[in-house]
């Protein structure tokens, strides 16, 4: 039997595969307003044959969306455009996940295919961005954020509780926390980012706090038998590697301890100057690191998208889900394809009737 097609259980939510769909930005909604793309989008991937659809970063605030373009959380009227994506995420047998965060420093930015830099300050498209300090990123996201108080600091975090309790209510049962990728999240924690000299920055203990904090309040209005994961950069490849993946593996406990399920191991992205080395599955070691010295289930992406290294991060140990997210928007069918490399006894199993049928039979 194949490790990558059996079924994975976390709490009350059974995956009917170790395969999961990460949350990938479609910058395609108006006003945070989920649509139609939307609705195809991630019905079609479900279909597919995944165990796990996590819709893509959704802001909890309108400061929080990377571009004007991202779908958000924060009101009735996103609420009820998710409606029908989550049952048809469910309808096509996946469990429907979402991905909720604040892009801090890096948004009011522009599409990626539109350059991805930072909306010109007097651009009417923009806002004002805010981080835990007044610290440019770099690169082609020159602009300066405003530093956050400590009202800001709740603020953000009751719209982290807000989103969740909609999640909620609208049926998902994975939730994910967005503390990777030089956003909100991950800029408290980086010191790259955190300049503070207050409660929230400069020790451990400080720039961990704020991501304490959110899970612990989220954690309160979250069903306690669904899943409550994050996504966190361990790592941000500055050449400071080992220090900070002992930090994060302790961040990682001090957040179970708060009552986080599980953990998509990612790069920290709060840096420009990174020197990340990518090739296929390399993050499975790492994540592997995480699981063992944390004690916590664990994914992670990235290169992941050929079959037989998906199966061995499986088999090995290295993770309990994987994280394919290219390799779906190339072919939604990616786990039949993957069947049938790993010569799985039948692998019309993972297709809707209608397309095995003609496809197994001739």
């Amino acid at each position: 039997m194949s490790a990558l097609f059996s079924s994975y259980t976390l709490k009350d939510v059974t995956l009917r595969n170790r395969i999961a769909v990460p949350p990938m930005c479609q910058y395609m909604a108006e006003e945070g307003v989920p649509n139609d793309w939307h609705q195809t989008h991630y019905t079609s991937i479900a279909r597919g044959g995944a165990g796990l659809v996590i819709v893509e970063a959704t802001a909890v605030s309108p400061e929080g969306r990377i571009t004007p373009n991202c779908t958000g959380l924060w009101n009735d009227e996103q609420a009820e455009a998710f409606k029908p994506i989550v049952a048809g995420i469910k309808k096509g047998g996946a469990v429907a996940g979402i991905q909720i965060g604040h892009a801090g420093r890096k948004a009011s930015s522009e599409r990626p295919w539109d350059g991805g830099d930072h909306i010109a300050e007097n651009d009417p498209r923009g806002w004002e961005i805010i981080s835990p300090s007044a610290t440019a990123f770099g690169a082609n996201l020159q602009r300066t954020p405003t530093a956050m108080s400590k009202n800001d600091i709740q603020r953000v975090q009751q719209d982290f509780v807000a989103s969740a309790e909609r999640a909620r209510d609208l049926g998902f049962e994975w939730l994910e926390l967005h503390f990777a990728h030089g956003y909100l999240g991950q800029s408290f924690f980086s010191p790259h980012a955190n300049q503070r000299d207050d409660e929230y920055g400069g020790s451990f203990e400080n720039r961990a706090r704020f991501l304490i904090e959110t899970v612990r309040a989220v954690r309160e209005v979250w069903p306690d038998n669904l899943p409550l994961t994050a996504r966190f950069g361990v790592i941000e490849f500055d050449s400071n590697d080992e220090a900070q993946l002992k930090e994060s593996a302790e961040l990682t406990k001090l957040l179970k301890a708060e009552g986080l399920d599980f953990l998509s191991v990612s790069i920290s992205f709060s840096t420009p100057d990174a020197n990340i080395p990518w090739a296929p599955g390399f993050t499975a070691p790492i994540a592997q690191r995480i699981r063992e010295e944390a004690g916590i289930p664990v994914t992670s992406a990235w290169g992941l998208g050929e079959p037989e290294i998906a199966e061995k991060a499986i088999a090995d140990k290295q993770m309990d889900l994987v994280m394919v997210g290219r390799a779906h928007l190339a072919n939604p069918h990616w786990p039949y394809h993957a069947a049938k490399v790993l010569k799985v006894s039948d692998p019309s199993w993972v297709l809707p009737a209608s397309y095995a049928h003609w496809l197994e039979r001739y």
